[in-house]
């Protein structure tokens, strides 16, 4: 599992597209925050994780359980998913505001995000 990335995936290097064309500036895999969140929205106390679907445990159709070592990948993803909630809820705590794409949902999910943003960015503006 050495070789699997767990930094500058793909998905994750599309939603930085995305958002830089969009005129956001962020900071990457944050140490100081829980979890080392993917991309850190400081501006908007807001960040992101990218979430491959299988290693986080989404129940979508694409993602499916490996045949072979079924308990062994099974209790690995418990401990993903369990990990993941305790971090963010430890961001949650801190005041941060938590959002989740997940791989299969990428292109919908980083519209959304922007949008949201956009608004964030926005309210700053006329409250200034």
């Amino acid at each position: 599992m050495a070789a699997v990335k767990s930094q500058n995936t793909k998905p994750e290097v599309y939603v930085r597209r995305m958002l830089h064309a969009a005129g956001f500036r962020y900071r990457l895999h944050a140490k100081a925050l829980p979890g080392k969140p993917d991309i850190v929205l400081a501006r908007y106390k807001t960040v992101v994780l990218v979430q491959g679907c299988f290693w986080h445990g989404h129940n979508c159709k694409p993602n499916s359980m490996p045949q072979n070592n079924r308990s062994y990948w099974s209790a690995k993803i418990e401990r993903n998913i369990s990990r993941d909630r305790r971090n963010r809820v430890a961001l949650e705590q801190a005041g941060w505001n938590v959002v989740d794409i997940w791989e299969c949902e990428i292109e919908r999910s980083t519209t959304s995000l922007i949008e949201r943003l956009q608004n964030m960015r926005t309210a700053q503006d006329t409250a200034a």
